[in-house]
């Protein structure tokens, strides 16, 4: 007799926020279809608060150590982290699966190749969770797969040449992921999305589930015959694509935003990594300024807790709202938000996306400049800002970029009529009969399941 055994996923992620945010969302969608999960990071990511709700019944948390577990990473510590990372960590995953009687899948997010290596030792199914657009998959792997001298070869990384790559849209050098450029300094990531890639070439059946939907990026899911890339998401809050107004109307910047008619409020965010130059964020104050509307912007305090300081934040404070921190869903899902200043990070990028806001796209590093290209000329759901030689983008720039967005009568309605649409059909890939999403995922743990089939006497 054949009985089917008890499923386990093992969540395994890399302690970064923009990393963990999507992770957890996945662990709700499994545990919804009735899925035991265990989410697995490092202790210095529960340290610093990176999750921050209560978990739901069916998940559980299991950490390891790193040997930063305060969550402070020196500048020239980067690959003995990365070492460690992997050391303790495949110790740790591997130490956690013998100890239950289990059958389990591990899904980890990018950057973590050495959990494919602990899942084929232990012969247990694993897949990759990708945290970025569909289209920056395909790009790294054409990076590693004959692509290379395309790519990379623009010394200046400026978007002097068109690169035409199989089943993409053309792209100027600016619209690649920067850790590809000839100019990255981040010299330590590149070999790791080889190795990414490297991994899952060694899998008879590899999995790749990525945080998009089939709708938003059809071509891109499609694009590489040998790899099969699964949407799954969008991978976001419940409270936005459940309606649900999370908001706590005591918090000062929610209570600010209710006094503001709607669609008029301007909202300004660069993430949780980002810190910009203090030029940069002058030209965006005197941008802001420029503009005359109202908004919020968030600026967090530096790693010794003083605020920024700027030449016109008394103007600033009177114009609009500063504050260290908000909740971006609760924001991004009210009424009085126009229009997004966004580093255009995979995260911010999809929120937006699902709650209709149309974004002024400022990209800074990694995957952000794909993202803007996709949000300019693919989705056509806001404008990107151009930088000066210098590579600052100025107050000028700012003022025209956020006049098209809100402003302009004409590309600013095709805009916002544009983002409305997406919005709608974001909404579509998550319904839990029949959507894309749905179905894909309910396919992989069905999948699963199978394969955990045992003998019974």
């Amino acid at each position: 007799m054949l009985k089917q055994q008890q499923s386990q996923f093992v969540i395994v992620t890399y302690p970064a926020q923009g990393h963990i945010n999507p992770a957890f969302q996945f662990a709700e969608r499994l545990i919804r279809l009735g899925v035991q999960v265990t989410f697995f990071t490092t202790v210095g990511a529960h340290h610093r608060g990176m999750i921050k709700s209560p978990p739901p019944d069916g998940l559980s948390f299991a950490t390891f150590s790193d040997g930063y577990d305060d969550g402070v990473v020196p500048m020239d510590d980067g690959e003995k982290q990365w070492d460690q990372l992997k050391r303790n960590g495949s110790k740790a995953l591997t130490n956690l699966i013998v100890s239950t009687a289990n059958k389990h899948c591990i899904v980890y997010t990018m950057l973590l190749p050495w959990v494919a290596d602990v899942a084929r030792e232990l012969h247990l199914p694993s897949a990759v969770l990708w945290n970025q657009p569909a289209m920056v998959f395909d790009i790294y792997y054409y990076y590693y797969n004959g692509f290379a001298d395309v790519i990379g070869n623009d010394s200046d990384d400026q978007p002097s040449c068109s690169i035409q790559l199989p089943g993409l849209p053309s792209l100027a050098t600016h619209d690649l992921p920067s850790f590809l450029l000839a100019s990255n300094p981040y010299a330590l990531f590149r070999p790791k999305f080889q190795a990414q890639l490297e991994a899952l070439e060694k899998e008879s059946n590899p999995r790749v589930l990525v945080n998009t939907f089939d709708a938003l990026e059809p071509e891109a899911l499609k694009a590489l015959e040998k790899l099969n890339l699964v949407s799954v998401g969008p991978l976001v809050p419940y409270a936005i694509l459940d309606g649900r107004d999370s908001s706590n109307g005591s918090k000062n910047y929610i209570k600010w935003l209710n006094s503001k008619s709607k669609s008029s409020v301007i909202y300004v965010s660069f993430g949780s990594l980002l810190v910009l130059k203090k030029q940069q964020m002058e030209e965006i104050a005197c941008g802001l300024l420029d503009c005359g509307r109202p908004f919020l912007w968030v600026i967090r305090a530096k790693e010794n807790g003083e605020e920024e300081k700027l030449s016109c934040r008394e103007e600033l404070e009177q114009r609009g709202m500063i504050v260290p921190w908000c909740s971006q869903v609760e924001v991004l899902s009210h009424p009085s938000l126009g229009c997004f200043v966004t580093h255009c990070g995979w995260n911010s990028t999809l929120e937006s996306l699902v709650s209709g806001v149309p974004m002024v796209a400022f990209p800074q590093w990694s995957d952000q400049g794909t993202n803007a290209k996709l949000i300019e000329d693919v989705w056509k759901i806001g404008v990107r800002v151009t930088v000066n030689k210098d590579g600052i983008v100025e107050g000028d720039e700012i003022k025209r970029c956020l006049e098209l967005v809100v402003g302009d009568r004409e590309r600013g309605e095709a805009i916002r009529k544009n983002a409305k649409k997406w919005k709608e059909l974001a909404m579509e890939a998550t319904n839990e009969v029949g959507s894309s999403s749905y179905i894909n995922l309910k396919a992989f743990v069905d999948e699963i399941g199978e394969g955990n089939l045992v003998k019974s006497v």
